[in-house]
């Protein structure tokens, strides 16, 4: 091949080529072009820079890759094997199968070395951001003269789809701003997609598109060339003020007939078609799945030699470092392991008082996440050009800007599908809990990243204010009605829809404990009294998802269950049928998903089965309201989209009064005599 490049790494090379066609071909399902064409750029990048331990995947100072085409996870697969990682031949050949390690796009959490869940594209691309948006801060805060213990890169490969993506353009605008120069991704230009040639649909000089973002844009390189791939990611290393995007191009289903062609983008090779291609670079047909000794030796045994030196090295350097620096690493400790500080929620407490003046919870939301930065250092966050609505604005905690990495708070502009995708990435990268904000409405345009916030299992926290119609002025445009459902119904994602400032306090306690997945608060624009527990339920129990919040009788005849803004009226109105002898009780259901996790004595106590009588009322779509109120009961809800007028008319016009609600209350009951 070259002097730099011999023919045991062109024999690597086609080792990664050959373990994913093989793999494509038994499944009969998957993508064996890319990887036919990817191959060469991927080893050069993971045997000549990429700085990870097999043997620890999860070492907090590896470099990250991604694989954003995610339909090319064999490629990935492959690479993850030949380097040592926990994957073996058996798993590459159980490729898309039941319950195995190898799924057809690449699951953060299911294969050890995946760093991201990817697949739908442009998502990987923007996670990526996110992760060298966490090493800049990281970096910043924690290293010092002689001590980076926090120095490392995101490497991405790309492909065509990615850059027709939307959230591609919105992240790699807000990368170029920020200067993130330890981002750098290679494009794998191959100008084919499923239908055909990409220049039926996408003819823009992506290069002049990544230079006007303010990237480093180098190439387009031979992509198939190991040593032009060595040479433009060292280049890419030089820049220290941006990132960089190399542009590699391939040929899409190299050495097989259909080369270069849609014909090998989506679909297996076929058998006759396999032995061609392997003939045709001079590959052993059988057996399939075939690493020979030189491979393994060169590949794996080097990788995890090197992985092991590299770590130590880094580990020698943490031990002098907690020596010269020790509160520092300490806390740089507790917080990779994602543990949080002795007290971390005490300043929570009391936040609220019996007697606060009447808040919008979006306003609470502020104080709260004010009140929570003075104990979490690694909380950080932003909006989408709406931090002074959101009020997410941390005090004090500067702007993260090229002028300063250390900033707390983030500024997406207005780009909510890059907010989500960063966010995500910010989570996956470790040492940071991320939080993003932006009005309730436009959750439509996050609703991918928050889906896969959720099927990856990580903490982040999504704020959406103006939660309902009491949005008022601004009109139907921007008052959410179906948003509610639709989050309600992504599986593993928890959201809250407090009642007062109390619940939001407690809403961002769970948020900041729950490991397990993404936490959403849906808040007001419109102020909402503070809940007089002396009064009403003592104990908040927005843990439990729902909770008795006041009874005039403990064998009640009718419920009455609301949500945010609605249970104030919720209160009134239950007030009111009690004067009329009705026994009821009124139940704050902030989250649907934390109350069904409940076991079922918890349930019952709160939802007796008895009692048919119930009335949901909510200013959202009355839709799902059925699993709690049964056919027997009623709703007070959204049928429609809202309208433009103060929010008081507004609620009043779409019964969202007291009236309405005991009137409502008592024909349930009555039918339920």
């Amino acid at each position: 091949m070259s002097e730099r490049f011999n023919a045991l790494d062109e024999k690597c090379i086609n080792t990664i080529r050959f373990l994913s066609v093989d793999g494509v071909q038994k499944a009969n399902s998957g993508h064996p072009g890319a990887p036919l064409g990817m191959a060469p750029m991927a080893y050069v990048l993971w045997s000549r820079y990429l700085k990870h331990n097999p043997a620890n995947p999860k070492w907090s100072d590896r470099d990250r890759f991604i694989l954003s085409a995610g339909h090319a996870s064999m490629l990935l697969y492959s690479l993850l094997h030949l380097n040592g990682y926990d994957l073996s031949l058996d798993d590459l050949k159980q490729f898309r199968q039941f319950e195995s390690k190898t799924p057809g796009h690449p699951e953060y959490g299911e294969t050890a070395g995946v760093e991201v869940t990817t697949g739908p594209l442009g998502q990987g691309f923007s996670c990526g951001v996110g992760m060298a948006l966490a090493e800049k801060w990281l970096a910043t805060k924690y290293n010092r003269p002689g001590y980076e213990v926090v120095n490392h890169y995101t490497y991405a490969i790309a492909s065509d789809g990615d850059m027709q993506e939307g959230i591609t353009s919105e992240a790699a605008s807000l990368a170029g701003t920020l200067g993130l120069e330890k981002l750098i991704y290679l494009y794998d230009d191959n100008e084919i997609s499923i239908e055909g040639d990409t220049d039926i649909s996408f003819r823009e000089n992506v290069g002049k598109r990544f230079s006007a973002y303010g990237w480093q844009v180098l190439g387009p390189i031979d992509g198939m060339n190991p040593v032009e791939v060595e040479d433009a990611i060292a280049k890419a290393k030089e820049d220290t003020n941006r990132p960089s995007l190399i542009i590699c191009t391939t040929i899409i289903g190299f050495c097989s007939p259909n080369q270069g062609t849609c014909k090998v983008h989506g679909e297996p090779l076929g058998e006759a078609n396999v032995k061609i291609a392997k003939e045709n670079l001079g590959w052993p047909v059988e057996p399939t799945f075939f690493v020979a000794d030189d491979v393994r030796a060169e590949m794996t045994k080097k990788s995890l030699a090197k992985g092991v030196v590299a770590e130590d090295n880094w580990n020698t350097l943490f031990t002098a470092y907690k020596t010269e620096y020790p509160e520092l690493a300490t806390e740089f400790e507790m917080i990779q392991n994602g543990g949080l500080p002795e007290g971390w929620d005490s300043e929570l407490d009391g936040l609220f008082p019996v007697g606060s003046k009447a808040i919008a919870t979006r306003a609470a939301g502020g104080i709260v996440i004010n009140a929570l930065a003075k104990k979490l250092p690694h909380l950080i966050g932003g909006s989408a050009d709406l931090a002074p609505s959101t009020k997410t604005l941390i005090d004090g905690g500067g702007d993260f800007l090229p002028e300063d990495y250390t900033g707390r708070n983030l500024h997406f502009g207005i780009r909510e599908h890059a907010m989500g995708a960063i966010g995500n990435g910010i989570a996956l990268h470790g040492g940071i809990i991320p939080y993003t904000a932006t009005f309730f409405v436009f959750s439509d345009y996050m609703r991918p990243t928050l889906r896969l916030a959720a099927l990856m299992g990580i903490r982040v926290v999504h704020v959406f204010t103006h939660d309902s119609i009491g949005v008022g002025e601004d009109g139907p445009t921007h008052e959410p009605i179906e948003h509610m459902l639709s989050l309600r119904a992504i599986p593993n994602y928890v959201i809250f829809r407090p009642a007062d400032a109390t619940e939001t306090a407690e809403a961002w306690r769970y948020a900041i404990n729950n490991v397990t997945g993404p936490t959403a608060l849906a808040l007001t624009r419109q102020n909402l009294p503070v809940i007089d527990r002396t009064k009403y339920a003592p104990s908040c129990g927005v843990q439990k998802g729902a909770y008795t919040l006041w009874q005039n009788d403990a064998n009640p005849e009718l419920i009455l269950i609301a949500s945010g803004s609605e249970v104030d009226l919720s209160l009134k109105a239950g007030e009111k049928l009690a004067a009329d002898g009705i026994k009821v009780r009124v139940v704050s259901m902030p989250s649907w998903r934390v109350f069904d996790g409940q076991d079922a004595a918890y349930r019952e106590s709160v939802l007796p089965n008895k009692v048919r009588a119930r009335v949901a009322v909510e200013a959202a779509i009355a839709m799902g309201w059925e699993r709690y109120i049964g056919l027997d009961g009623a709703t007070v809800a959204m049928n429609g989209y809202g309208m433009s007028a103060p929010a008081e008319q507004i609620f009043e016009h779409f019964g969202f009064t007291v009236d309405n609600v005991v009137a409502t209350a008592k024909a349930t009951l009555a039918k339920n005599k």
